[in-house]
């Protein structure tokens, strides 16, 4: 009945109710109608079908994203973070991008890695916009010890971490060597929180084909807890910048070099 109403076929009606097909406000005006909802529930449905159809700026680089975490982390109110291999999206410097895509991604082209680089930094304007994120990271100590794309690229990072991490909005902690098993060891993950009143909270984990969404009430009760513990052992944000600036100077992969080369 409901496909005849809106002279479409039932396959279309069975794809736009269970969420694989996107829905024009159109349609969902007259969905709505036809199953009798109030003019509150149908004012709000059909808004999120306008805002669905708005293309963010990351839009023309889709063929390189996976999955929706930019589109959500452009919706974020705050962004907590721990990162125990590279420096996060959000705080590399451009020639650290190219060095890590090129390294995590040999399959792909010249022009892939370009636009990947570009999503890479126009994300970063998240941080600096006239109301920006809240950004709380977590780095482990090894991030600082792997000189990606060489030493001069490498103490250039060192560099834009130090400069981010003074930020009015964004703290930086250093996880070290020294705190021994912590409670990271399980992975890296992002928790974004949102503004909005009914947008639940998502945590984030990353792998090599996208990433994980977790959003039930124990999953985030879980990794708020891990990330409180993680910051807790941590070193301080002074501390991690004076270690970071320490770093820039006397960088960890130059004084293991000799026991790298020795084995």
């Amino acid at each position: 009945m409901v496909a005849e109403r809106l002279g479409c076929s039932t396959s279309k009606v069975s794809r736009i109710e269970t969420g694989p097909t996107r829905v024009s406000p159109s349609d969902v005006q007259a969905m709505l109608d036809i199953y009798g909802a109030s003019d509150e529930i149908k004012q709000e449905l059909v808004q999120i079908a306008q805002e669905a159809q708005q293309k963010g700026w990351w839009y023309p680089f889709s063929t390189v994203l996976t999955g929706a975490y930019v589109g959500l982390e452009a919706a974020a109110r705050s962004v907590r973070t721990y990162e125990s291999q590279v420096v996060p999206g959000l705080l590399q410097c451009e020639e650290y991008a190219i060095a890590m895509i090129k390294a995590a991604r040999p399959g792909d082209s010249d022009q892939e890695i370009e636009r990947r680089v570009r999503v890479r930094m126009e994300r970063q304007s998240l941080l600096i916009q006239d109301d920006p994120i809240d950004l709380w990271v977590v780095l482990d100590e090894a991030v600082l010890s792997r000189p990606v794309g060489g030493d001069e690229v490498m103490r250039d990072q060192l560099a834009r971490l130090i400069a981010t991490a003074r930020l009015p909005n964004v703290t930086l902690q250093i996880l070290p060597f020294a705190a021994g098993a912590h409670a990271g060891m399980d992975g890296t993950f992002a928790i974004l929180e949102f503004e909005e009143e009914g947008d639940a909270d998502v945590v984030f984990t990353e792998n090599a084909t996208g990433g994980l969404f977790l959003e039930k009430a124990e999953e985030l009760s879980k990794y708020n807890s891990i990330f409180d513990t993680i910051r807790s052992t941590a070193l301080r944000p002074e501390e991690s910048i004076e270690m970071i600036q320490t770093l820039v100077e006397e960088p960890l992969w130059k004084s293991k070099r000799r026991v790298s080369e020795s084995i």
